[in-house]
């Protein structure tokens, strides 16, 4: 008997360059990626103080295109994409029947008739036959997976746009928040979308593959005087975590609701239909049992996902994410509490290495960058 053939790990266009800036690579969602360049904690201050740069190439991209697109993508989708204007973006969600997460993702309105979805690696192949499934009873509108035709580079901090700015010939400034536009940027043709996942301003760039590796290059090379160093999934998942940006497969999934997960601002309530409405409006009505908090551990400890959170004696739920965030310099997390033990200001405790340590509730999210 022999063991079963492991499936070769996927590689962004960009994985020679990170091989040559000597990144620790790791198994993310199918895909071999950084983790780190020069340290996870040197990589997050990098993002909040100047600038990161983030391959993400192995988010996925479905496009729906047809006359019936818009509604293809309505009922599919919780967030209203009728709102869009073309050159707008949405942060929205694929739900279930129970109004649980399938996925989140980014719905952006290319054409009239024409929109991109970005959903998560991990769940590309998922995602694509739950959109198809879901919309092939609606008329002229067809879903095509298109990841293999993008490569996804994120520019992300204060710097930014001091930075990518004397690449391209687009006013960058004039590109509102989750807004985009075409153009180039050092020369490679491409998608500026003033969007990101870390909390901080920046823009995400959308090109072909084979200009990626020319693009990496040019951005660092053009934002180390400004300080941009190349960041990985560590650096972003910490960042993600002090800007309390849920994480798919941890923080929101099929277990999970749309307003447990506290997302609420994601639903188009006056749409008609979509896929969960009926049960999201009942929890609207009626309440939920439980909500995603954020919690700061008041003794010392780090808590991590998994960990048992308790109120009292009963342990009520466990970590979500968990991490003494760089910038910030405490130990934060996330977990679904009771509704009744949900306000800020409530003690809780975490169980880390089987001792119970102290924490409360507090707001979300734990870092909001400076405007202005």
């Amino acid at each position: 008997m022999t063991d079963a053939p492991v499936a070769a790990l996927l590689k962004t266009p960009l994985h020679r360059a990170h091989l040559a800036l000597e990144a620790r690579m790791v198994s993310f969602g199918g895909w071999e990626m950084p983790l780190q360049y020069s340290g996870i904690t040197e990589e997050h201050l990098a993002v909040r103080r100047d600038a990161g740069l983030f391959d993400v190439s192995h988010m996925g991209e479905i496009e729906v295109a047809g006359a019936d697109a818009l509604a293809a993508v309505q009922r599919i989708s919780t967030n209203d994409a009728a709102r869009l204007a073309v050159g707008q973006a949405q942060y929205s969600a694929l739900t279930t029947r129970e109004g649980t997460f399938v996925d989140d993702l980014l719905v952006y309105r290319l054409a009239e008739e024409h929109f991109l979805l970005v959903v998560n690696a991990a769940t590309i192949a998922k995602d694509f036959v739950w959109i198809t499934d879901g919309i092939q009873d609606i008329g002229d509108a067809v879903a095509v997976n298109t990841s293999s035709r993008y490569a996804l580079i994120a520019v992300q901090g204060p710097r930014a746009l001091e930075i990518v700015q004397p690449l391209t010939d687009v006013d960058l400034a004039s590109i509102g928040y989750y807004w985009f536009a075409a153009g180039e940027v050092a020369a490679v043709r491409a998608t500026i979308s003033r969007t990101g996942y870390t909390g901080e301003d920046g823009f995400e760039l959308f090109v072909a593959p084979q200009g990626a590796e020319r693009l990496w290059t040019e951005l660092l090379s053009a934002g180390a005087p400004a300080g941009l160093l190349p960041a990985g999934l560590g650096a972003r998942d910490t960042l993600r975590l002090e800007a309390a940006m849920r994480l798919s497969g941890q923080d929101i999934d099929e277990t999970t609701s749309v307003l447990e997960a506290g997302l609420g601002w994601t639903v188009g309530w006056e749409k008609p239909d979509f896929v969960g409405r009926d049960v999201l409006v009942r929890q609207r009505a009626d309440g939920v049992r439980r909500k995603l908090i954020g919690f700061e551990v008041v003794e010392r400890g780090i808590a991590r996902h998994g960990y048992p959170v308790f109120v009292g004696e009963e342990q009520v739920g466990v970590v979500t994410s968990g991490t003494r965030t760089p910038f910030l310099e405490k130990a934060v997390g996330l977990a679904y509490l009771p509704s009744t033990a949900s306000a800020p200001g409530t003690e809780c405790a975490i169980e880390i290495r089987g001792r119970r340590v102290r924490a409360r509730v507090v707001p979300l999210p734990f870092y909001k960058r400076p405007r202005g």
